[in-house]
């Protein structure tokens, strides 16, 4: 057993709120013994067959980054997926850019060939973005949640799932270790379903401020 606890996180890259999550789950890893693995699903699945789409996505738009992403992680793996989904929220669509035209230079950023950014257009991918996306939901007994999931490994071996947290800025150091402590209580609580807090704030997609350091 590896002495420290896997996070598996599931999730969309379109999703901003995700991102803010995907960026606490970084936090985390500096103040707690925890190490992130990524992981895909899809909004464009979750929806599919409803008569309302909560993401107003009619056009499939919302296909192309997960399936860049599925090509990625198939032909260079994990660590560079986690590359290129911070690079599509800073190098690229954080100069304001849109989907696709900022998936090229995403790419680029993360060290990767820029014609990758084709496999949006492309249904090569689809069949295990679904896997990956049913993987993860599976984890919390269906699709009554979206992105993303969690689900947390221990040192022993005991695993926690849970859908969240949905957080509109990222806590830094010690703030974000507690609420990952937290998160860990409620969800391994058994028989525990559902905990909301205020609706959500819009997202504040700027980088973290680093942790204030001892006077």
């Amino acid at each position: 057993m590896t002495d420290k606890a896997i996070a598996d996180f599931w999730f969309d890259p379109s999703c901003p709120y995700t991102w803010l999550t995907s960026r606490w789950l970084l936090e985390v890893e500096k103040v707690r013994p925890v190490e992130v693995r990524w992981h895909l699903m899809s909004l464009s699945v979750l929806n599919e067959g409803r008569d309302d789409d909560p993401e107003g996505d009619s056009e499939g738009y919302l296909w192309v980054p997960v399936r860049v992403c599925a090509a990625v992680l198939e032909r260079y793996g994990q660590e560079a997926l986690a590359r290129f989904y911070t690079a599509m929220w800073t190098a690229g669509r954080g100069r304001g850019q849109e989907w696709p035209e900022s998936l090229h230079d995403a790419l680029a950023a993360a060290g990767l060939p820029r014609e990758l950014a084709e496999a949006g257009a492309s249904t090569a991918h689809d069949e295990a973005v679904r896997a990956s996306h049913a993987e993860g939901l599976g984890l919390i007994g269906g699709d009554h949640v979206g992105t993303p999931v969690v689900a947390v490994t221990g040192t022993g071996g005991e695993r926690v799932a849970f859908f969240g947290p949905v957080i509109s800025e990222v806590p830094v150091g010690e703030g974000a270790g507690r609420l990952w402590d937290g998160t860990l209580l409620v969800a391994g609580t058994p028989a525990f379903h559902e905990l909301k807090g205020q609706p959500p704030a819009a997202p504040r997609l700027d980088p973290p401020a680093p942790a204030a350091g001892p006077e």
